[in-house]
């Protein structure tokens, strides 16, 4: 009997391309609900998702109870899936970190460079029939400090572009230590100090317990009032409440996120500040990146179902 797959986000082509060429059989059923999906997981061997799919611990338990042998995140991060639930029930977890790394660095470049030259209100003044180029004066990033809040495979793919346009960069991540900083051009700097000393800080670091709300009221008092807060991490590390009260207080010249704690956010205040930019999670959206994980995700399965060696065991972002 063939495995069975689901995937239950969509996904580029080549995924239920990859698994069909492998003679496995393959549903694709996106925009299930947490009810429905419940009801069908225990019939497949395996499923990939995306970021909208949330894989709790009760749709583990019923496909545990059934044929559900692996998950597959077509991605980095994994705070959609319940990863203590999957040891528990012997699921493995799989994820595809890296294959998005310059997607997401590049469009944290982007954001600073909005950021930077005011172009957001820029460009909502000019399609309003605005005309206010003397209001809208920006900086330069040559010669600024970027500081990284993580140095994983976005991180430093940051570091070595915004290196490449003549910021310094400092960095802070505890796990990898002084020498793999110094490795890549940064500058290791304690945790305070990386938000005391940042032109632009940006975030670059999984959601965990421990990270949840790092950024809150406290550390965004350590920033200059110049200063600007870039998140194309995850949602949920920034206290969006403090983001305000810091931007619409001008304690914070701007942020710019890609993330939010709820995805969609309902209406909140902050989206009516101007020097608040946001866009909906488009850090992996980009065509090359898309079919790397697609592809890398399916592949992973298929090793593992066919009783081949695990790589690429979920961890990292």
């Amino acid at each position: 009997m063939a495995p069975k797959i689901l995937i239950s986000d969509k996904i580029e082509a080549v995924c239920p391309e990859s698994f069909k060429r492998a003679g496995f059989e393959v549903d694709e059923k996106s925009g299930l609900t947490p009810e429905a999906l419940g009801e069908i997981i225990g019939g497949y061997h395996g499923l990939v998702v995306r970021s909208a799919t949330k894989v709790t611990s009760e749709i583990l338990e019923k496909g545990a109870a059934g044929n559900l042998k692996i998950v597959g995140r077509a991605g980095a991060g994994l705070d959609n899936i319940d990863g203590a639930a999957a040891q528990r029930l012997n699921v493995k977890v799989v994820n595809t970190p890296g294959l998005n790394a310059n997607a997401v660095a590049e469009l944290t470049i982007g954001l600073i460079i909005i950021l930077a030259r005011k172009l957001w209100p820029a460009m909502e003044s000019i399609k309003a029939g605005r005309w206010e180029k003397k209001n809208l004066g920006g900086y330069e990033i040559a010669g600024k400090t970027i500081g990284l809040l993580g140095l994983g495979a976005v991180g430093k793919l940051v570091a070595a572009k915004a290196i490449g346009l003549g910021l310094k960069v400092l960095a802070y991540d505890p796990i990898i230590g002084q020498k793999a900083i110094e490795a890549v051009g940064a500058q290791a700097v304690g945790f305070e100090e990386l938000f005391k000393l940042s032109d632009y800080l940006s975030l670059h670091l999984p959601k965990t317990k421990e990270t949840a709300n790092i950024v809150d009221a406290k550390v965004l008092a350590l920033m200059k009032p110049t200063s600007y807060l870039i998140n194309c991490a995850r949602g949920g590390l920034v206290d969006e409440g403090a983001l305000y009260a810091a931007l619409k207080e001008k304690r914070l010249a701007g942020a710019a996120t890609d993330v939010f704690d709820k995805e969609p956010p309902d209406p909140m205040p902050l989206m009516e500040l101007a020097n608040f930019v946001a866009i909906p999670h488009l850090g992996a959206s980009t065509q090359e990146a898309q079919l790397a994980v697609a592809e890398k995700v399916a592949l992973l399965i298929i090793g593992y179902l066919n009783g081949g060696e695990l790589s690429g065991l979920a961890g990292g972002v």
